[in-house]
């Protein structure tokens, strides 16, 4: 892989990464999940200076005393982690024009991993029925609870 492209879900924010990354992992923290509204996030890391921004770069929240996180103002779009002491960039992969061009090869943050996580993927399958980019139809059944 020498070159990737991806964004943010309105198109307000566009970048290309050259190169390797260094890493590629699925985070299960709880700030990981937080910022994704998701049970995990999955992010590839980049020396800072293989990132291009197109048109605007993302927005940043720090997250803590060493991390900035980069998302897209406009819709909310997660995009990036950075690790401010090491000078690397984290970019989400689902962000990724081809979300499968990178694969994670870890687990971090395990810990906070939620438990009914595993046994959510073996549930039942559907296909979100995606047209133009948006939800088209969606049946929602909701378990009841015993």
């Amino acid at each position: 892989m020498s070159e990737l492209t991806g964004g943010c879900q309105c198109g307000a924010i566009r970048y290309t990464v050259k190169g390797e990354p260094a890493m590629a992992s699925l985070c299960e923290c709880r700030m990981c999940q937080r910022s994704a509204g998701a049970p995990l996030l999955g992010h590839a890391q980049f020396s800072a200076q293989n990132v291009v921004w197109h048109k605007q770069p993302p927005k940043l929240f720090r997250s803590s005393s060493v991390a900035d996180r980069g998302f897209c103002p406009d819709c909310g779009t997660p995009l990036t982690y950075q690790y401010l002491p090491t000078g690397t960039i984290s970019i989400t992969l689902s962000s990724l024009d081809d979300p499968e061009a990178i694969i994670p090869t870890s687990h971090l943050g395990a810990e906070s991993r939620p438990s009914w996580l595993v046994a959510a993927m073996a549930l039942p399958n559907e296909p979100a029925e995606l047209d133009g980019g948006g939800v088209q139809s969606f049946q929602f059944a909701v378990p009841k609870r015993s």
